[in-house]
C-alpha cells in the first residue's frame, strides 16, 4: 500500500522540489502552504508522515505540531534554517522525530522519511499481539479481527487489554472494576458485566476468549 505523506512549505518552489520527488518515489502526496490548510488535510485523510516547515504564515510549522501531537503520534520531521536552533530543539520537546536544514538534499530527506517509516512499521509490529487472528496492537491502540479493524470504546479497548495481559488467569469483577476504572470510581458492579457483554457482541466469533468464571469474574483464555 502506498505511503501518504503531507508536505507543509509556504514556499512553492521548494515544495514542488520534494513533491517530485516523492512522486518519483512512488508515495502519494498532500500539500499545503500554511499549517490551518494542514491541519484540515491532517483531519480528513490518512497520513503516514509529515514534512513540516517551521517558519510560516496562518499558522506555524510548532503551533500545528502541538495540535496533531494532541491526537496523532505519526511521524513528522521539521525543515529548519541554520539559524533556527531554538526552534529545533523547541520541536525535539514537542514531539518533532527529526529535522532536515535547508538547503538540503533531496535525496538525504527521502532516505530520512524511508528509514523513520521503517522504523515506526517494525515499532507497530512488535508491539502486536495475535491470539488467533485476534490482533491487539498497543503502540496504536488498534484491534483487528482478521484485518478488519473493531470499533472499540476507551474502556472497551482498555478492558480487553487487561484481560490479554492476564491470559488465563481468573479475575474477580471487583480486581476489574479497579483495575480498568480505578480504585476511585464509585459505580456500580455490574459496569463490569455491561462491558463485557458489549465486548463480547463487538469480538463476534471470538467472543468465547472472554470466558466467565461462575462466582468470580472473568478471565480471557484462547481455546
Amino acid at each position: 500500500m502506498k505511503k501518504s505523506i503531507l508536505i507543509v512549505e509556504d514556499e512553492f518552489r521548494i515544495r514542488f522540489l520534494i513533491r517530485d520527488y516523492f512522486l518519483k518515489e512512488g508515495f502519494t502526496i498532500y500539500e499545503a502552504e500554511n499549517g490551518e490548510a494542514a491541519l484540515n488535510i491532517f483531519k480528513e485523510n490518512k497520513i503516514d508522515l509529515i514534512i513540516l516547515d517551521i517558519m510560516m504564515p496562518v499558522m506555524d510549522g510548532l503551533t500545528l505540531l502541538e495540535k496533531i501531537r494532541e491526537v496523532s503520534t505519526l511521524p513528522v520531521i521539521l525543515l529548519t534554517a541554520k539559524d533556527q536552533e531554538e526552534d529545533k530543539l523547541q520541536g525535539y520537546d514537542i514531539g518533532a522525530d527529526d529535522y532536515v536544514t535547508k538547503p538540503f538534499s533531496p535525496k538525504v530527506l527521502v532516505a530520512k522519511v524511508k528509514a523513520l517509516l521503517k522504523r515506526t512499521r517494525e515499532d507497530i509490529d512488535s508491539s502486536s499481539q495475535d491470539y488467533n487472528g485476534l490482533v491487539i496492537n498497543k503502540l496504536s491502540r488498534e484491534v483487528k479481527i482478521n484485518d478488519i479493524p473493531l470499533s472499540l470504546s476507551p474502556k472497551e479497548y482498555e478492558l480487553l487489554v487487561y484481560l490479554t495481559d492476564n491470559e488465563s488467569i481468573a479475575l474477580s469483577r471487583d480486581h476489574i472494576l479497579d483495575s480498568v476504572w480505578g480504585i476511585d470510581y464509585y459505580g456500580d458492579i455490574r459496569t463490569v458485566d455491561t462491558n463485557v457483554k458489549r465486548l463480547r457482541e463487538k469480538l463476534g466469533d471470538k467472543s468465547n476468549y472472554i470466558v466467565t468464571v461462575r462466582g468470580s469474574g472473568y478471565k480471557f483464555e484462547v481455546h
